[in-house]
This record gives C-alpha cells, sequence and structure tokens, in this order.
C-alpha cells in the first residue's frame, strides 16, 4: 500500500512504524472472513481493510470525523485479523498509533467523555474498583434481569501454599482479577507448589497496561535474586507484558529491563506445559486426572491472536485428562475487550450469545477459559460454572490427593459463586 504521511506525524517513531504497517497490506481481505465486526455488520468499514483505509488517510493529513471514530471505536482489537494476513499487518499496532489521533480529531461528546474517563479512573486501580464492586455485591440480592447478570456475585478467595521452594516465579495480580477472580492465582500458586516452584507476588506491580514503569521497578528486585519467569493467569494481561520491550524502547531507562521482562513473560499454560512430565512423580492417586465431565475451552483472542498460542492450552488440557468439547468458530471474540462490553453493549451481547452457544453445543459440564474478562463476561449468560482452567485442574488434582481413589474429580464439584 502506497504512503503520504503528513508531515505532522511523517518523521515521528509512529509515523515510521505506522508508515510500515501500511505499507505491507496488499488489499486481500482475507482479513474480513475472520473479523467478529464485519460478520455482524457487513460493512466493508467495520473490518480490518477499512479500518486501515481510514486510519491512513487521517495520517496523510485528512480530517477524522465522527463517522471515522465510530468505526474504529466498533473494533474489538482482537486481532484475529493478524492471524489470517498472509503479509503479517500489525493491524492492533496500527489501531494503537491511530486511536488517539482520530480522538484528538473528532473529539467526543460530553456523555461519552466522562464515561470513558471514569472506566479509565477505576478499572486499572484497585483500590476503587474493588469498593465499587463490593457495593455493587451487596446490593446484586436487589437486582433484578441484566443489571444484576452483570455484576458477578462475590468470590471466595481460596489459601495460598506456605511453604518455599528453590524455584521461584512471580506472578502480576492485576487490577481487576483480585476482585473478579481471586481464587485464579491461587490455584496457580497451589498447582506450581506441588511442582517444586514457589509463586510470588509483587505488592507494588498493578495494572498491565497503566503502570508498566512501576511494574518493572516491582519485579526487577526479584528478578536480580533469581526469579525464573514472571507467570501470567490473564492472558490479556500477557499479551501487554510481551510487548513492554516494544512500548518502552524508545525509554533509556527503562528500554533493557522492558526487553528483559518482557523475555521472563509466560502464560501459565506454558509453565505447565514446561513440568507436566513432574505430575508423573506425585503420588498415584493425585496424578490421576481424568474428569468424569467434559468441558468447552473458551480460547480468548488475546490467547490465539496476541500470544499467538491458539490450540495450545487445548492440547494441553487434553494431554491432562481433559474432554474437551468441540466448539465451532472458536476464533470469534465473546465481545468482552475489555471496556468494549461497557462502550458497546449492542455489538458485545451479539458476541457473547453467539460465543455462549458455541461453547455450550457440545453439552459440557463447564466452561473453563484463560482470561478474566472473558471469564466474567461469559458467566453472565450462562449458568454453567465458567473458570480459569488452572482452578479445574487445582479443583481435580486436590480431590484426588484428599480423596485417593475414591475420589470423583466431576469439574461440577469445583467451589464456584453462583
Amino acid at each position: 500500500m502506497q504512503t503520504n504521511l503528513a508531515d505532522f506525524i511523517k518523521d515521528t517513531p509512529e509515523g515510521r512504524e505506522a508508515e510500515a504497517i501500511l505499507r505491507a497490506c496488499v488489499h486481500c481481505g482475507f482479513c474480513t472472513a475472520t473479523c467478529p465486526t464485519y460478520q455482524l455488520l457487513g460493512d466493508e468499514l467495520d473490518g480490518p481493510r477499512g479500518r486501515i483505509y481510514l486510519i491512513k488517510q487521517v495520517l496523510e493529513g485528512a480530517s477524522a470525523t465522527a463517522k471515522t471514530q465510530l468505526h474504529l471505536d466498533r473494533c474489538l482489537s482482537c486481532r484475529s485479523c493478524e492471524t489470517t494476513c498472509p503479509s503479517g499487518v500489525r493491524y492492533g499496532r496500527l489501531l494503537d498509533i491511530g486511536r488517539p489521533i482520530v480522538d484528538r480529531q473528532a473529539g467526543r461528546g460530553v456523555a461519552e467523555a466522562c464515561a470513558r474517563r471514569t472506566l479509565r479512573a477505576v478499572i486499572p486501580k484497585p483500590s476503587r474498583f474493588a469498593p465499587l464492586l463490593k457495593l455493587g455485591q451487596t446490593a446484586r440480592p436487589l437486582l433484578y434481569g441484566a443489571l444484576k447478570r452483570k455484576v458477578p456475585p462475590a468470590a471466595r478467595a481460596t489459601p495460598w501454599p506456605t511453604g518455599s521452594h528453590a524455584r521461584r516465579m512471580l506472578v502480576l495480580e492485576g487490577c481487576a482479577q483480585p476482585s473478579l477472580s481471586p481464587n485464579t492465582n491461587a490455584a496457580a500458586a497451589r498447582v506450581l507448589d506441588r511442582l517444586g516452584i514457589t509463586l510470588m507476588r509483587a505488592p507494588r506491580a498493578g495494572c498491565c497496561g497503566a503502570v508498566m514503569r512501576r511494574n518493572i521497578d516491582a519485579w526487577w528486585p526479584h528478578i536480580e535474586h533469581g526469579a525464573e519467569a514472571i507467570v501470567m493467569t490473564a492472558s490479556g494481561c500477557a499479551t501487554m507484558v510481551a510487548e513492554y520491550g516494544h512500548l518502552l524502547a524508545g525509554d533509556p531507562a527503562y528500554a533493557e529491563k522492558a526487553k528483559r521482562v518482557s523475555a521472563l513473560m509466560k502464560d501459565i499454560s506454558e509453565v505447565i506445559a514446561a513440568e507436566k512430565d513432574q505430575l508423573k512423580s506425585l503420588p498415584p492417586h493425585a496424578s490421576r486426572l481424568t474428569p468424569h465431565g467434559k468441558v468447552a475451552f473458551h480460547a480468548p483472542c488475546s490467547l490465539q491472536h496476541g500470544l499467538k498460542m491458539k490450540g495450545k492450552v487445548e492440547a494441553l488440557l487434553a494431554s491432562l485428562g481433559f474432554e474437551l468439547t468441540a466448539v465451532p468458530d472458536a476464533h470469534l471474540c465473546c465481545g468482552s475487550a475489555g471496556t468494549y462490553s461497557i462502550l458497546q453493549p449492542e455489538l458485545s451481547q451479539q458476541l457473547l450469545q453467539n460465543k455462549v452457544t458455541a461453547l455450550t453445543s457440545g453439552a459440557p459440564a463447564a466452561i473453563v477459559t484463560a482470561n478474566v474478562g472473558c471469564q466474567s463476561h461469559l458467566q453472565t449468560a450462562t449458568a454453567l460454572p465458567v473458570m480459569h482452567w488452572i482452578e479445574a485442574l487445582d479443583a481435580r488434582m486436590m480431590q484426588n490427593s484428599q480423596g485417593g481413589d475414591r475420589a470423583r474429580t466431576d469439574v461440577n464439584q469445583v467451589n464456584y459463586p453462583t
């Protein structure tokens, strides 16, 4: 694709990066076949190729309009198009460059601007998000219908292991996950404890995207003292941390540290896969992970398209004895996409219903996933338990260990709030 960028961005790092991305696009349109919003709306401008043209026009000097902004707002940033693209176009990065420019030029109405500022002020900050969520959960019995479904029930935190091992790994607590799903990281810690690995929390680390440098500062002393990896139990956060090295490449104080952090980042599935053979050394009854109920695995977009780990968690779960149901159109987004479910509720709900229909088509006993946002979103539309897959694995191992040959490790026995 030929480009002629405007002077305001032409010779900037963002401009040079955007130009390289635009030149890689060959207009083939393969991306439209896997774009969730194009599938729903059938509008070229609501697909990746159309949005690329809109961003190109703005970067070449055309004024962004409210219509330009609307089509970019409708994008889920799922990056399914990147997985499909034969030319390797980094669409997600182009969107990151184009959206702020369009927002500055087009502006927003007072109500919409306030809503977005409120979300940015609350969700990345646990000190604000947690008490507001607690307030909503307290009032939940008084709510009805869709509003009640949007407020998740209180989840019970479970204990972390107290032992200590020579092998140590860090884990990101994150911003929303400690309140929405406090059992996820605890379950990961227990599973790794059985494998001789101590999972450590760094109290000063926070939101993966809002406080990148603070996270690096919180992790760095542990890295210097031999932490093997930075474990992510939310694939959305993993995708962000994987890009620290790129995003901070121009910061002389953090460039090298950020590169090291990105290299150390591992999704929890990568850690378990590398240590999987050690499960054989556990007591015989504890290694019998064959389930008595089928589960459906929801592969988050961040796992499939951001981390490029399509099919890997499914293969791991199958090797651990889980019986997985087939999930049609598994590449399509569930509609959560961070704040998308709040800012684009109509499209989000259509995607959610389609996804739940696909996930439940094989009559599973439960749904497991790899990202807290997807987990919470899916739970609003199904009576089946929805949990992180590491919780299901932890529960089975724990129940088998406690019950020996008499233990029945049905996923329905996993403690999950209803």
